[in-house]
């Protein structure tokens, strides 16, 4: 484990500060995925076990994926800016910065006197008291599973079931870089508990919506290729999800599809959403797709990464093109080199 420089602290001493405290909000990133609500509700699970009071935050009113309201606690979620409940304790988890949780839960994170983030996002500064992270961790629910262990919770059912999931989904079934001997010894641990792998896989990777495979089919017709092949570009535009009645959480396997090519390396998929572009970058090699995200003020993990463009889908699509052909550019010119 090699945590960041901004780390303060370490999971054992934020087990000790939580310990003492009775009213907790937890709350993850915009927009979550496998990993932060497994991370939130995994969290939430441990705490409740021990007594605690709870509440897990939307950080935007926005509807989950629903291939994830099969986690234990998920229909209780509260959007931040509808809470108005008890706040002493802030847990920030999977997610690094203010921007990342949206405005209200950054009202509610000012108003809490014991601030915490556990997460495995690397990043250069820093919004709570108490800072845990861990870049080298495959998931954040592998560390809130070690955290829930230091907390002295029972860790089998729900706990469980929550971490399994955010760890399965931040591996892409245990086939992306970050699996590791520590991934899987952790999901080892966890299926022990009582996490139910068939279950899970059933619910996110065995039920997509017909939109969905829809829309994957419109993202592959138009994939376009450059570098020779070693990276693969597509798009959706808000006509493509009025026209197949997708919604937002229907385009997220969708790059997969691109990443699973042969002799692509880097996939990229850009996703219209208002007057913004989304845009999602993975990689199934050691290209750091995470400093062509932070090129247009995204970020991420080396091997997936994530940006927002404010400009048409057109001229995203040309400047992320231009961005990845750079890329490829510089590594052969290294090669070259050396």
């Amino acid at each position: 484990m090699a945590v960041t420089p901004q780390t303060n602290t370490d999971l054992g001493a934020i087990a000790e500060a939580l310990r003492s405290r009775d009213d907790f909000i937890i709350c993850g990133h915009v927009s979550p995925d496998g990993d932060c609500l497994g991370s939130q509700l995994g969290l939430a699970a441990a705490l409740k076990g021990l007594g605690k009071r709870v509440t897990c935050l939307l950080a935007k009113d926005e509807p989950i994926d629903e291939r994830l309201g099969f986690l234990p606690g998920a229909a209780e979620l509260v959007p931040a800016a509808s809470f108005d409940g008890i706040a002493r304790t802030f847990v920030a988890v999977d997610v690094p910065t203010r921007e990342r949780i949206g405005e209200a839960a950054a009202a509610l994170l000012e108003g809490c006197d014991l601030t915490v983030t556990v997460d495995h996002h690397a990043v250069d500064s820093t919004m709570t008291d108490l800072v845990y992270v861990d870049p080298d961790a495959a998931s954040t629910t592998m560390l809130v599973w070690e955290l829930a262990g230091l907390l002295g919770a029972e860790r089998a059912g729900d706990v469980a079931q929550c971490c399994y999931t955010g760890l399965v989904t931040d591996t892409g079934r245990f086939q992306y870089q970050n699996t590791d001997a520590a991934a899987m010894r952790a999901a080892s641990e966890m299926v022990e508990a009582g996490a139910d792998p068939a279950s899970v896989s059933r619910a996110i990777f065995q039920n997509r919506t017909l939109p969905s495979v829809r829309l994957e089919g419109i993202a592959v017709e138009r994939m376009t290729f450059g570098a020779g092949g070693a990276y693969a570009l597509s798009w959706l535009s808000c006509d493509d999800f009025e026209a197949t009645g997708a919604v937002k959480a229907d385009a997220e396997p969708i790059i997969d599809a691109l990443r699973s090519v042969a002799g692509v390396r880097v996939a990229c998929m850009l996703r219209e959403q208002g007057d913004v572009v989304r845009g999602s970058l993975r990689a199934k090699d050691d290209t750091d797709v995470a400093a062509v995200a932070r090129s247009f003020g995204g970020g991420g993990h080396v091997a997936a990464a994530g940006f927002t463009l404010s400009c048409t889908l057109d001229e995203a699509r040309r400047l992320v093109d231009e961005a990845l052909a750079a890329t490829f550019a510089s590594d052969e010119e290294g090669a070259c080199r050396a």
